[in-house]
Parts: structure tokens; C-alpha cells; sequence
């Protein structure tokens, strides 16, 4: 079998559809920066979020497709890009599970806790800090005002859709010892199962384990 043929599968994007004793199962990927809005430049790595939102529709749709399985290491982006795609991974009535592998951090933190079981490595880690801006900032009461209200709209999908608390993630968000010129906290793979943010430590075959699992127990009983 020659290359072509051994990838005929693999898109563009990133996405495969794998299949195993009948079951196939899609697999995505969120690489680099979530690109939202604005274009990145050429050398950046990025994940478009307008290629992911038809994959998680037709993998939704689709009679075959009976599980997701989406693979983090993204530095974070876009602020609106990433909660849709959040948004529209937590609104999939399929089993889907995320893993973090590498990295997930800023927007890569409600990506993560999209998933309905999600699974982080002992070598990832996961950075919480307030939401940025970049571009023209007016120093105005409104500017503080869309600050909070973003950053609230993130920490209620995080909260509403994981095991770590309100007032545990703020704290996170408040914390001024790990990073030198930024405010916030860096968890690794044990850290961020010990707040709530994931559910388990584990690797490919733990996230493929548990998936394979749920959709076994959504399948029909004879």
C-alpha cells in the first residue's frame, strides 16, 4: 500500500474517519491558533474554525459516524471562535471525548471541556488566564464592561460543562505565580484533573477505550 493510498482518508483539515468492528468514529483536530475573524499569518500554525463547524455537523448527521474524538494541543485564539466550536461540540448528541496532548490552553480550555469525557497527558499542560484583547482599547467604563462579560460567558460554558467550581476557576484565573508577565495559572496534566477541568489523565488508548465504550452503551440491545 503506498502513501496515497494509507491517507486517502485524512483531509486537509486534519479530520479522519477511522473504522473498527463496524464502528466508525471521526477524529478531529485543533492545532495551533484557533483562527476566528482574522486571517493568521502564512507561518503560523492554525485551525480554521469555519472548516471544523461542518465536520462536527456532518459527523452529527451522518448514519456511520457513531462517536467524535477531538484532539487538542492549540495555543488558544480566538475568543468567538473557540466558544462556537465549543458551543457546537457540547450541542452533539453523539459520544465524543477530547484529549489534550501537548497543550490547551487560553480558548483551548472550554475546547476541552466541550467533550463529554475528556482526557488530558501527564506531559500536557493547560494555561487559565482573563481574557485579552488586542487592537484599539478605549479607556472607557464600556471597555471594562465587555471585558467582564466576556470573560464571564467563558467561565460559565467551563464551569457548566466540568467538575471545577466557580470559585475554584476564578482563582485560577487570578493566580500571579506562574506566569512572569501575565496573570493566571499553568496546570499540568494531574493539576488540571485534581481542579475539575478534565475528567482523567490518560493517552490515546484510555480516550479511544472510553469512547468505544459510550457508544456501546448507546447502541441497540438484542
Amino acid at each position: 500500500m503506498n502513501n496515497s493510498q494509507k491517507n486517502e482518508n485524512i483531509e486537509d483539515n486534519g479530520s479522519i474517519i477511522t473504522k473498527k468492528d463496524g464502528i466508525s468514529i471521526e477524529t478531529i483536530t485543533v492545532i495551533g491558533q484557533v483562527e476566528g475573524h482574522y486571517f493568521l499569518p502564512e507561518n503560523q500554525k492554525s485551525t480554521k474554525y469555519e472548516h471544523l463547524i461542518p465536520l462536527i455537523v456532518e459527523a452529527e448527521q451522518s448514519e456511520d459516524t457513531k462517536g467524535v474524538l477531538v484532539i487538542l494541543n492549540t495555543v488558544g485564539g480566538d475568543v468567538e471562535a473557540g466558544l462556537a466550536l465549543a458551543e457546537m461540540i457540547a450541542g452533539m448528541s453523539k459520544p465524543t471525548v477530547s484529549i489534550v496532548v501537548g497543550g490547551g490552553h487560553s480558548i483551548g480550555v472550554p475546547l476541552a471541556v466541550s467533550a463529554k469525557r475528556s482526557f488530558i497527558v501527564p506531559s500536557a499542560t493547560m494555561t487559565v488566564h482573563p481574557v485579552r484583547i488586542t487592537g484599539l482599547v478605549i479607556g472607557a467604563p464600556q471597555t471594562y464592561t465587555y471585558f467582564e462579560k466576556m470573560q464571564e460567558r467563558i467561565t460559565d460554558f467551563i464551569v457548566s460543562h466540568s467538575d471545577c467550581s466557580k470559585e475554584k476557576f476564578e482563582s485560577l484565573l487570578a493566580g500571579n505565580f506562574d506566569m512572569a508577565t501575565d496573570q493566571g495559572t499553568i496546570l499540568d496534566g494531574k493539576q488540571a484533573v485534581d481542579v475539575g477541568l478534565i475528567d482523567e489523565v490518560g493517552g490515546l488508548s484510555e480516550a479511544l477505550s472510553c469512547l468505544n465504550e459510550m457508544i456501546s452503551n448507546e447502541q441497540p440491545q438484542l
